[in-house]
C-alpha cells in the first residue's frame, strides 16, 4: 500500500525541506497551448481580460474557453510537477487535519493528506497558497509535498473526516451569547401560562379595566410604529447630501481596481418546482460569468432537490453544496456551510424564487468599490411578479411596496439599524465573518444579522435595484410565513435584550429605542389589535366596552388618533405604489385591514411554537405561481 500511495505523489519536484528553492515555471498558458487545448490568440485575449478581474486564469479558461476540469488539473501537474489525489477515493489522516485545523483548511483550501517518510503530502486547490503557506506548514508537520486536489473533493472529504467539526462550525460558529440557541421553552411556557392566567383573572375580576389596559399597550404600540413610520416616510424623500462628483454616474469600476469576484447564496429545500426557471433567471445576470460563483444549496436529505439538479446541466460558475445533517435544519445553517466554501470577497443571497435586475451585482459592486468601509451589507428592493393573482397578493404587494421603499430607506437615512429582508443581501466577506455570520437557530436570521451588523460599527444601504418575487398568495402558507418572521423577530428580540445595558451602549440611545419599536411594538400590536378593531362598534352606533369608562373627550380621542395612523399608513401606501409602478393597485390600500388581521393569528402561532418548537423552520412553497404574465416579464 505505501508503494501505491508514494507513486500517487511521486515526481512532486519539490524538495521536502525548509530550503528548498523554487524552480523557474513554465507559464500555465504555455502548457496548455502546447498542448493544443487553447490556441495563442485566445490566451492572449484571457490575459488582457484577466487584468480587470480578481479571477484566477483557471476561472476565465473554464468558463470562458470551455476548459474542462480535468485538462486544467493535468496542466497544473505539468507547471508543479506534482500530482493529483482524488481526496474521494483516498481519504486523508484525520489526525493531520486536526493539527492544521478545519479553520485553516477552509481559508487556506488545502488539506494535509498523509504521511510518507519523514514528509507530509499536502493537498491543495490553489498551489501558490502552498508556497505561501509553505513556512507555516513546516513549522507544523516538517517536511511537506505539493499535491494538488479539486475544490469538491476538498470539500467532500472535510464532511467526511470531520463530521463533528463540521456540524459545529456550521450551527455554532456564533458566540453563544449573541445566539438564540439558549432558548428554552420551559421557563417561556410557564411565563405564558401565568400571563394568560393573569389576564383571565383580570377579565373576571374587573373586565372593562382589564380591556382598558390592553387597549392602552396596543395603542401605544399603534402609535410608535406609525411615529416611526412617519418618519422613515419623511426621510426616504429627503434627497441626500450631494457629493462633489454626485452627478458622475460611474458604468464601470476605476480601471486601476480589478472588479472581484461575487458569490451568490441560494438555499433550496424542496423545490423541484422551481430548479429549472431558477436557474433561467440567474443565467440573466450580466456579470462576468468568470467572477460568479453561485452556490446552489441543498439539504443533505433533500433527495427531491438533488435529483433534479442532477437531471440539469450546470455551467461552470454554478454549482451545487450540500449541507450536512445537523441538529436544526434552518435556512442560516445552511449559508453558514456554505460560506465557508464559496470564493467571492462579495458575498450575496437570493432565494429559490428570486428574478433579480440583470444589472444588480454590477450595481453592487461598483456601490462596494464607492462607499466607506463601513458599509458593511447593501440591501436590495423586493417587489413580485405575481401582483395581481388575487387579493391577498394585491395586499402583500402593498405591503412590500411600503416596507422596501418607504421605510427600510428611511431608517437607513435615519442611521438606525435596519431588520434586513431574507434575499437580495450582499455583504463584504470579511465583515460578515468577523461578526459570526448567520446564526444557524434564528428562524429570522436576517434582522437578527442587521441589528448585529449595527452593534459592531456597520451600516446598511438599501440600493435601487430590485429583485422580483412570488408572494405567497394562499391564505394558510401566508399565515405560516409570517408566523416564523414574527417568531424570529420575538427571539431576535429576546436575544439581543439579554443584557439591556449592553445594547444601549451598542446602539445608543436612537437605536435602542428603535428596536423597541421595530420588534416590540410590531410583536404588542399583531397580538392585540383585536382591542383596537372593536372601535369600529363605535363608527357603526354599537355599544363598546369602553363606553361608560371613558369620557366623551377621550373617546374622540382615541378615536381621532386611531383615523389619523390609518391615514398615516393609507398615505404611505399611495406614495409607495407610486414609486414602485404600482398604481393600479391603489384602490386594494382599502383592503389591508382584513389582510393586516391574518398578522394577529399568525403572531398567536408564533407564540405557540416559541413554547414548543422555537427553530422549526416553516418553510414557503414556491412554483405555486403559474401567471401567464411570468414568462413575459422573465424572459429565458
Amino acid at each position: 500500500m505505501e508503494g501505491q500511495l508514494l507513486s500517487v505523489v511521486a515526481g512532486t519536484g519539490v524538495r521536502p525541506s525548509a530550503a528548498a528553492v523554487p524552480r523557474s515555471r513554465t507559464r500555465l498558458g504555455e502548457i496548455l497551448c502546447a498542448k493544443r487545448l487553447i490556441t495563442p490568440p485566445q490566451l492572449a485575449s484571457l490575459l488582457l481580460r484577466q487584468r480587470t478581474m480578481a479571477a484566477h486564469l483557471g476561472s476565465l479558461l473554464q468558463v470562458e474557453s470551455g476548459l474542462a476540469e480535468h485538462d486544467l488539473l493535468a496542466a497544473l501537474e505539468d507547471q508543479w510537477g506534482a500530482r493529483r489525489i482524488d481526496l474521494e477515493a483516498h481519504a486523508p489522516d484525520p489526525a493531520l487535519i486536526q493539527t492544521m485545523g478545519l479553520d485553516a483548511c477552509l481559508a487556506q483550501r488545502m488539506v494535509p493528506w498523509r504521511r510518507i517518510g519523514a514528509a507530509t503530502v499536502i493537498a491543495a486547490v490553489y498551489p501558490e497558497r502552498f508556497e505561501a503557506e509553505r513556512a507555516t506548514l513546516e513549522a507544523l508537520f516538517g517536511p511537506v509535498m505539493l499535491a494538488l486536489t479539486s475544490e469538491t473533493g476538498l470539500r467532500r472529504s472535510l464532511n467526511r473526516c470531520l463530521p463533528l467539526e463540521v456540524r459545529h462550525r456550521n450551527e455554532r460558529r456564533l458566540a453563544a451569547l449573541d445566539s438564540c440557541r439558549a432558548w428554552t421553552c420551559r421557563p417561556f411556557r410557564l411565563a405564558a401560562i401565568g400571563l394568560g392566567l393573569g389576564i383571565i383573572a383580570g377579565f373576571l375580576a374587573a373586565p372593562v379595566l382589564a380591556f382598558w389596559l390592553l387597549t392602552c399597550l396596543a395603542l401605544l404600540a399603534l402609535i410608535s410604529l406609525t411615529a416611526l413610520k412617519t418618519m422613515a416616510g419623511i426621510a426616504a424623500f429627503r434627497r441626500p447630501a450631494l457629493q462633489p462628483d454626485a452627478k458622475i454616474i460611474r458604468l464601470h469600476p476605476p480601471s486601476r481596481l480589478k472588479r472581484p469576484v461575487v458569490s451568490l447564496l441560494v438555499p433550496l429545500y424542496r423545490e423541484d418546482r422551481i430548479a429549472e426557471r431558477l436557474l433561467r433567471r440567474l443565467q440573466r445576470i450580466k456579470y462576468p460569468a468568470a467572477l460568479l460563483d453561485i452556490c446552489l444549496i441543498v439539504e443533505s436529505d433533500d433527495a427531491v432537490t438533488r435529483a433534479c439538479l442532477k437531471r440539469t446541466i450546470l455551467p461552470v460558475h454554478i454549482r451545487v453544496l450540500t449541507v450536512p445533517e445537523g441538529m436544526v435544519k434552518t435556512k442560516p445553517r445552511a449559508l453558514n456551510h456554505a460560506l465557508d466554501h464559496c470564493r467571492g470577497s462579495i458575498v450575496g443571497v437570493y432565494d429559490a424564487e428570486d428574478a433579480p435586475d440583470p444589472d444588480q451585482i454590477a450595481h453592487v459592486v461598483t456601490r462596494f468599490n464607492e462607499a466607506p468601509p463601513d458599509i458593511a451589507c447593501l440591501q436590495g428592493r423586493l417587489s413580485f411578479y405575481n401582483a395581481r393573482q388575487n387579493w391577498l397578493s394585491r395586499c402583500f404587494t402593498i405591503d412590500y411596496a411600503v416596507w422596501f421603499n418607504m421605510v427600510l430607506p428611511g431608517i437607513s437615512r435615519l442611521g438606525l439599524p435596519i431588520p434586513l429582508g431574507g434575499t437580495t443581501l450582499f455583504f463584504r466577506r470579511e465583515v460578515l465573518e468577523k461578526i459570526g455570520a448567520w446564526d444557524a437557530f434564528n428562524v429570522t436570521e436576517d434582522a437578527d444579522l442587521g441589528i448585529r451588523l449595527y452593534r459592531h460599527g456597520y451600516r446598511t444601504e438599501l440600493i435601487d435595484s430590485t429583485t422580483m418575487e412570488e408572494a405567497n398568495c394562499r391564505l394558510w402558507p401566508w399565515i405560516r410565513q409570517r408566523s416564523r418572521w414574527m417568531k424570529g423577530y420575538a427571539m431576535t428580540y429576546a436575544t439581543h435584550m439579554r443584557r439591556p445595558g449592553q445594547l444601549w451602549r451598542d446602539l445608543g440611545p436612537r437605536g435602542f429605542f428603535a428596536v423597541q419599536v421595530i420588534l416590540l411594538s410590531a410583536l404588542v400590536q399583531a397580538l392585540l389589535a383585536p382591542t383596537l378593531w372593536s372601535w369600529w362598534l363605535i363608527a357603526l352606533g354599537l355599544p363598546h366596552p369602553l363606553q361608560d369608562l371613558l369620557s366623551t373627550g377621550a373617546l374622540v380621542t382615541i378615536t381621532s388618533v386611531l383615523i389619523l395612523c390609518e391615514g398615516i399608513n393609507l398615505a404611505l401606501a399611495i406614495l409607495a405604489l407610486r414609486r414602485t409602478g404600482h398604481r393600479t393597485l391603489t384602490p386594494w390600500i382599502l383592503a389591508l385591514n382584513p389582510y393586516f388581521m391574518l398578522q394577529s393569528l399568525a403572531a398567536l402561532k408564533a407564540l405557540v411554537e416559541m413554547a414548543y418548537r422555537p427553530f422549526f423552520w416553516d418553510k414557503t412553497e414556491h412554483g405555486l405561481d403559474d401567471a401567464p404574465g411570468l414568462g413575459a416579464a422573465l424572459p429565458a
